[in-house]
C-alpha cells in the first residue's frame, strides 16, 4: 500500500515560515525522486521543488532562495522548509514520487496540507 501523508501546513503572516513534512510508506523511498507540488484555487498544479535519490535538487523560479527541499531516508520522510512566505504561496501542498530520470510522477497522492499566507 503506497501512502503519502503531508503535514505541517497552517496560517501564517507574510514573511513567516513553515516546515512541511511528507511521510511515505509502501515505496523504496531511498531510491526515488521526491517532489512537492502545490495548487491554488483556480490555478493549475505546479511542481515547486524536487530532490533526486542522490540529493540533487531543483526549484521553481518563484520559490528559489526561499524554499529548501530535503529528505531523511532513514525516516522515509520528505521536508519543505518555507521561508519569507508570500500571499501567492497560498495553496494546497502535496508530495509525490517518481523513479530517477522518469518524466512523470506517480498516480499516488495524499490529501495534502493547506498553506495560507495572509497579508
Amino acid at each position: 500500500q503506497v501512502q503519502l501523508v503531508e503535514s505541517g501546513g497552517g496560517l501564517v503572516q507574510a514573511g513567516g515560515s513553515l516546515r512541511l513534512s511528507c511521510a511515505a510508506s509502501g515505496i523504496r523511498f531511498s531510491i526515488r525522486t521526491m517532489g512537492w507540488y502545490r495548487q491554488a484555487p483556480g490555478k493549475q498544479r505546479e511542481l515547486v521543488a524536487s530532490i533526486a535519490s542522490d540529493g540533487l535538487t531543483n526549484y521553481a523560479d518563484s520559490v528559489k532562495g526561499r524554499f529548501t527541499i530535503s529528505r531523511v531516508n532513514a525516516k522515509n520522510t520528505l521536508y519543505l522548509q518555507m521561508n519569507s512566505l508570500k500571499p501567492e504561496d497560498t495553496a494546497v501542498y502535496q508530495c509525490n514520487t517518481k523513479r530517477d530520470g522518469n518524466l512523470g510522477y506517480s498516480d499516488y497522492w495524499g490529501q495534502g496540507t493547506q498553506v495560507t499566507v495572509s497579508s
